[in-house]
């Protein structure tokens, strides 16, 4: 295992969630990406990019499980630069195949790519704020969206929706978070 490794991963970990906690405590976090927080996923984006040029994806067998979810966080959040994402899901694709990384890994960068790029999610691992409250973006097939689920160690879709709905709302209006999201995924080239 490189220590070196994990503890970069796990450095960048805990900035991002710091930052986020502090955004969130301040009220700064509304409809757009915050400047700092995307200052902050471009330059970890940077940096794993760096390490997966050196060593490939950072599995567990490399950087441990902890630093390795690590790799995953920071990949999900790369969404200011959409090929580098692909190129993430592509590797946690034959990561989790080899058993290195969960299948759940692959299944939520795999469906916030596909929201980006305004197709249908597979898993329902990516959700938004709709007219009765959280919801999952669109799905590409509602009936299988419990065995999709089942074949990589997710929960049932109710239950996750359950627990989101108990947790507080996103902030802002629902509305304007959409339209800017969507500004968003048309200048950083998720959509054309």
């Amino acid at each position: 295992m490189d220590e070196s490794l994990e503890k970069a991963l796990l450095e960048m970990e805990a900035r991002d969630q710091a930052l986020l906690a502090e955004l969130t405590a301040a009220g700064e976090l509304n409809e757009r990406y915050h400047p700092r927080l995307e200052e902050l996923h471009r330059a970890n984006a940077s940096r794993l990019r760096q390490m997966i040029a050196v060593f490939g994806w950072p599995g567990a067998a490399l950087v441990g499980e902890k630093a390795a979810q690590a790799a995953w966080r920071v990949a999900l959040h790369s969404i200011s630069e959409p090929d580098f994402m692909r190129q993430c899901r592509n590797l946690i694709d034959m990561s989790s195949q080899q058993g290195e990384v969960p299948r759940w890994q692959f299944a939520f960068i795999d469906d916030r790519i596909r929201v980006y790029e305004g197709r249908p999610q597979r898993y329902g691992t990516q959700l938004r704020m709709g007219a009765k409250g959280l919801e999952p973006h669109p799905l590409e097939n509602e009936a299988r969206i419990y065995s999709m689920r089942v074949q990589v160690g997710l929960p049932p879709l109710a239950q996750t929706l359950a627990k989101a709905r108990a947790q507080s709302p996103p902030a802002g209006d629902p509305a304007k978070r959409e339209a800017a999201e969507l500004e968003f995924r048309r200048n950083v080239g998720w959509l054309t």
